[in-house]
C-alpha cells in the first residue's frame, strides 16, 4: 500500500504542479509580479521533484546484484535527498533573490486581477494534491500526529509531497497577500516582501527534508513496535532468549534483521538448524517487511556454571 499510495500522491502532485506552473508564468508575463515568477519557478521545481521521486521509485525496484547484494531500495532515499536540495537551491534561493531585487527596484503591477485569479485557481489545484497526499498517508500515519509521521515515516515520497503541498499552499497565500497589498496600497514593494516570504518558507521546508532524508540514508532501525514484534517472534521452540538484536531499513518496505540467539546447552546441530529456520519463519510471519534475516546461535552463558565455557 505504501509504495502505490506514495506513487498516487506523487502523480497527483505532478499533474497539479504542471498545470499551475503554466498559469503562473502566463500571469507573470502579464503582470510582471515577482511573486508570480517565484511561484512559477516553485511549481517547476516541484514538478521536477515529483519526476525525481518517480524515477527513484522505479530505480529501487531493480534486482540485487553481486555489487549491490542488498538491492537498490535506498534509491528512494537518495532521490528524496535530491528533491530537498532542489527545493532549497532552485526554489528557495531563487525566490529570495527575486524578492530582494523587487524590494530594491519596485515597479507597479500590470493587470493584478489576472495574478489574483491565477493564484486562487492554483490554491484549488494544490488543495486537491494535498488532499490526495493526506488520504494516502492516513493508513501509514495511524494515531501519530502529522509532525510525528513526517519524522518517523520510512516511505520518503509521502512526507515530501505533504511538505511540498503545504509549502505550496502557504506560498500561494503569501503571493496573494503580496499582490493584494501592493495593489490596494499602491506600494509594489509588498510584492517583493511576499516573494521573500516564499523563499524563506521553501528554504525552511528544504532543511527539514534534508535532515529527515539524511537520517534515512544513514540507515534507520525498524519502528519500536516492529522491533518488539521481531524479538517476540524470535523466542520459541529451541530459542531461549534474544541476546541482542539489530534492525535496519534497506528500503521503505525491506528490513535487515540480525540477532544473536541463546540456544539450549547440549542441543545437537540439527536441532539448532531447525530452531533457526523456524525462528526465521516466525519473524517473517510477524513482520513481512523483514526480508533479510541473519541469526547467530550461541549459548546462554548466564546459565552456565561458573568457569564453564
Amino acid at each position: 500500500m505504501s509504495a502505490s499510495g506514495g506513487t498516487k500522491a506523487v502523480v497527483a502532485a505532478l499533474g497539479a504542479n504542471l498545470g499551475i506552473a503554466v498559469g503562473k508564468f502566463v500571469a507573470f508575463a502579464i503582470t510582471g509580479s515577482s511573486s508570480m515568477l517565484a511561484e512559477g519557478v516553485h511549481s517547476v521545481v516541484d514538478s521536477g521533484n515529483q519526476g525525481l521521486l518517480l524515477i527513484g521509485a522505479r530505480s529501487a525496484k531493480r534486482r540485487a546484484t553481486p555489487e549491490h547484494p542488498f538491492g537498490y531500495g535506498r534509491d528512494r532515499y537518495v532521490y528524496g535527498f535530491l528533491v530537498a536540495l532542489m527545493l532549497f537551491s532552485g526554489g528557495g534561493l531563487f525566490a529570495l533573490y527575486e524578492g530582494v531585487q523587487k524590494i530594491r527596484h519596485p515597479h507597479h503591477l500590470d493587470s493584478p486581477l489576472v495574478a489574483i485569479i491565477v493564484l486562487v485557481l492554483a490554491i484549488g489545484l494544490e488543495s486537491f494534491s494535498l488532499r490526495t497526499a493526506v488520504h494516502e498517508s492516513r493508513p501509514l500515519k495511524g494515531d501519530e500526529s502529522w509532525f510525528a509521521f513526517i519524522r518517523h515515516a520510512k516511505v520518503p515520497e509521502l512526507p515530501v509531497v505533504l511538505l511540498e503541498d503545504v509549502a505550496a499552499l502557504t506560498g500561494l497565500v503569501f503571493a496573494l497577500a503580496g499582490v493584494g497589498i501592493s495593489t490596494a496600497a499602491g506600494e509594489p514593494v509588498w510584492d517583493g516582501i511576499g516573494t521573500c516570504a516564499i523563499g524563506a518558507l521553501l528554504i525552511t521546508v528544504a532543511i527539514v527534508l534534508v535532515i529527515e532524508t539524511k537520517s534515512l540514508l544513514l540507515g534507520e532501525s525498524a519502528a519500536p513496535a516492529q522491533v518488539t514484534a521481531i524479538e517476540a517472534a524470535l523466542v520459541g521452540d529451541g530459542v531461549e532468549r534474544v541476546i541482542h538484536l539489530r534492525t535496519m531499513h534497506l528500503g521503505p518496505e525491506e528490513l535487515l534483521v540480525a540477532a544473536k540467539l541463546a540456544m539450549p546447552a547440549g542441543a545437537a546441530l540439527a536441532q539448532v538448524a531447525t530452531a533457526i529456520d523456524t525462528a526465521e519463519a516466525r519473524v517473517r510471519a510477524a513482520v513481512p517487511s523483514a526480508r533479510v534475516i541473519y541469526l547467530e546461535p550461541d549459548l546462554d552463558r548466564s546459565l552456565l556454571p561458573e568457569g564453564a565455557e
